[in-house]
């Protein structure tokens, strides 16, 4: 008699197909390939006397496109058929199914304005398939608190310079140092040290002083600042690089896991397993005779047995 199927059983085997499908290098390598389609045609739509001629070609492109990331997001919500929870645990997950849902929705579909944009957005999808460009979004993502305060240290230093510079120079140079605004806006592009040598030249004009003026800003918004971003940046690239590892390690423990439904059942089956043999023995220790009697155990019975 076979056992009932379990349950959950039919949901199992179709996470296990399309798990297989969507782990497979080819099904990365061909939805990274659609994304740069799509972007190539969104590249193509620019030109409006190409578009207009081959607008209907254009357009069966883009559904097409669309059509397989559908399909796409079927497969990977399919390969978490057993366990739904451990989908939405994947941001990249959430991130490919609100760029695929929304290009379905109604009010979104009218604007075309809105609909660019999120075809534009997904041009960053190349990011899940490319491990290097997802540790840098990471990076990016953990400098930003240490970004957000070299922007402030930063604009204090250029709102000082700037007081500085209108005092000193907003009489001679107003062109330059006419207001706070100007003085920040002409200290923030000398930030790059582009028209460094300019400023310098029509600062002595004005004053011999300027040099130190110039000078200190150069070293401490050009170099010293910039050199703290870049250190917050590399900071945060080891995070996410560490942290890329210790997520991959962990995908990949999980995948290695047992499901504790399916450790319980191999362990009855052993069980099992073991039961039968046990019984198999026994039925084979039945039908086996016993042993013939020795000859002298033989004649003592029978001389008890006259007594």
């Amino acid at each position: 008699m076979t056992d009932p199927m379990p349950a959950g059983s039919g949901r199992r085997r179709l996470a296990a197909r399309c798990r297989g499908i969507t782990e497979a290098p080819s099904f990365g390598m061909g939805v990274f390939a659609v994304i740069l389609l799509n972007a190539a045609l969104m590249g193509l739509e620019t030109y409006s006397g190409l578009a207009a001629e081959h607008r209907q070609v254009l357009q069966a492109a883009e559904q097409s496109c669309l059509t397989l990331f559908t399909l796409e997001m079927l497969l990977r919500v399919g390969a978490h058929a057993d366990r739904p929870k451990a989908f939405f645990r994947d941001p990249w997950n959430i991130f490919d199914l609100l760029i695929v849902t929304s290009a379905f929705l109604p009010f979104l579909r009218e604007n075309a304005t809105v609909l660019r944009l999120l075809r534009l957005a997904r041009v960053l999808r190349t990011a899940r398939f490319l491990p290097h460009l997802r540790i840098l979004l990471l990076a990016v993502g953990r400098s930003l608190p240490g970004t957000a305060s070299f922007l402030f240290v930063g604009a204090l230093v250029v709102y000082v310079y700037a007081m500085v510079g209108w005092v000193s120079f907003a009489a001679a140079d107003p062109q330059h140092y006419g207001s706070i605004g100007r003085a920040a806006l002409t200290l923030f592009l000398l930030t790059t040290l582009d028209g460094l040598t300019d400023a310098v030249r029509a600062g002595l004009e004005i004053s011999r002083f300027s040099i130190l003026y110039y000078a200190s800003y150069a070293l401490l918004a050009s170099f010293v600042l910039v050199n703290v971003l870049i250190g917050v940046v590399l900071n945060s690239l080891d995070e996410a690089r560490e942290m890329e590892e210790a997520d991959a390690r962990a995908r990949e423990r999980a995948a290695n896991a047992m499901d504790p439904a399916d450790e319980v059942r191999d362990r009855i089956a052993a069980a099992r397993l073991a039961l039968d043999d046990l019984e198999a023995s026994l039925d084979l220790a039945k039908s086996v005779p016993p042993p013939a009697a020795e000859p002298e155990l033989l004649a003592e019975r029978r001389l008890e047995a006259a007594r």
